[in-house]
C-alpha cells in the first residue's frame, strides 16, 4: 500500500491532475467526494485521495492486530502508530500542496513524507517477519557502510524530487495558462548530480555485497534493481521523458529506498529488534 500511494502521486503529477480537485479535504465546493466525473483529472486526483483512505484502514487494522498479539510487543506497537501518524501528516501535506497550487517545495515535501511512510511500513513488515537480535554484535565497518548507504539513498530520493521540481513534469495542468512554478534550479545540472548520487549508491551496495555476508543476498538484489533503475533513467532522458517511463522510474525509486532499508536491517540485527513485553506490563499499557 505504501508503494501504491507513491505511484498514485506520480500518476497525478504526470497527468497534470494535482488541481483536479481544487479544494481540500473536499473535492470541490459542492462535493466532498467525486470519484465519478466527466473530468478525468478530477477522477485521478480523487482516486489518489481515496487510496489514502484505504491506507488508513490498513494501518488501523495493523495497529489492532499488533495490539491483540500475546505477548504484546512494544516496538511493533510504536512502529504501527508511526505509520498512522505519517499517513495523517502526509494527507495534510497533500492538502497544503493543493491550497498552494502545487508549490514545488511543498510537493517535494509531500513525496519525501510518502517515502518516510514507506520506510516505517518496511521496518514494521521486516521486523514482524524477522524479529532481529538486540544483543547481536556488528562490526563498526559494516555498520558504517549500512548507514552511509541509507544516507546516500535518502539523498538520491531527495535529489530526484528536486530534479522533478525543476523539469518538465512538475504537474502542469492541461490549461497552458496555469503553469506550475518550478524551483528555479538548472535541470541539466540537477540530472548530473542525481546520476552521481546513483553511482555512489551502486558502489556502496557492491561493497556491502562483497564485505558483509549477512546482507549479501539483499545487496545483490538491490544492485539489480539499481541497474534497472539506471537504465530507465537514461532511457527517459534520451526519449524526452515520456510519462509512463517517469512513473516506472518513481516505482524504481521506491524499490531502491525499500531495498536500502532492508540491507541496513540485515546489517544491524539490533535495529528495532523486537522485545516481548510481559503480560503484566502489556495489561497496563494504554489501550486503543
Amino acid at each position: 500500500m505504501g508503494i501504491l500511494i507513491v505511484l498514485g502521486g506520480a500518476v497525478v503529477r504526470i497527468t497534470g491532475s494535482g488541481l483536479g480537485c481544487p479544494t481540500w479535504p473536499a473535492c470541490n465546493a459542492t462535493q466532498a467526494i467525486a470519484p465519478i466525473s466527466d473530468d478525468i483529472h478530477q477522477v485521478i486526483e480523487q482516486t489518489n485521495r481515496l487510496i489514502t483512505g484505504v491506507l488508513i484502514v490498513a494501518v488501523g487494522w495493523a495497529i489492532i492486530a499488533i495490539r491483540l498479539q500475546r505477548p504484546w510487543n512494544r516496538t511493533l506497537g510504536r512502529l504501527s502508530w508511526s505509520m498512522f501518524w505519517l499517513v495523517v501528516v502526509n494527507a495534510v501535506a497533500g492538502g497544503i500542496t493543493v491550497l498552494l497550487e502545487l508549490n514545488p517545495w511543498v510537493v517535494a515535501l509531500h513525496f519525501v513524507l510518502a517515502m518516510a511512510l514507506l520506510a516505517s511500513t518496511t521496518i514494521t513488515w521486516h521486523r514482524a517477519r524477522w524479529p532481529g537480535d538486540a544483543d547481536a554484535v556488528v562490526a563498526p565497518g559494516s555498520r558504517a557502510l549500512g548507514w552511509t548507504l541509507l544516507t546516500a539513498a535518502g539523498a538520491l530520493v531527495v535529489a530526484g524530487t528536486i530534479v522533478t521540481g525543476a523539469g518538465p513534469h512538475s504537474g502542469d495542468p492541461v490549461d497552458p495558462h496555469h503553469l506550475v512554478p518550478r524551483n528555479g534550479f538548472d535541470w541539466t545540472s540537477l540530472v548530473w548530480l542525481h546520476g552521481m548520487l546513483a553511482a555512489i549508491v551502486v558502489v556502496l551496495v557492491v561493497v556491502i555485497a562483497v564485505r558483509v555476508p549477512s546482507a549479501r543476498r539483499r545487496a545483490i538484489v538491490l544492485v539489480v534493481v539499481l541497474l534497472l533503475q539506471g537504465a530507465v533513467g537514461v532511457t527517459q532522458s534520451l526519449t524526452a521523458l515520456p510519462g509512463p517511463l517517469v512513473v516506472v522510474h518513481v516505482l524504481g525509486a521506491a524499490l531502491v529506498w525499500v531495498g536500502a532499508i532492508r540491507v541496513l536491517l540485515d546489517i544491524e540485527p539490533g535495529l528495532f529488534a523486537l522485545r516481548a513485553v510481559p503480560e503484566s506490563s502489556a495489561a497496563a499499557a494504554p489501550r486503543l
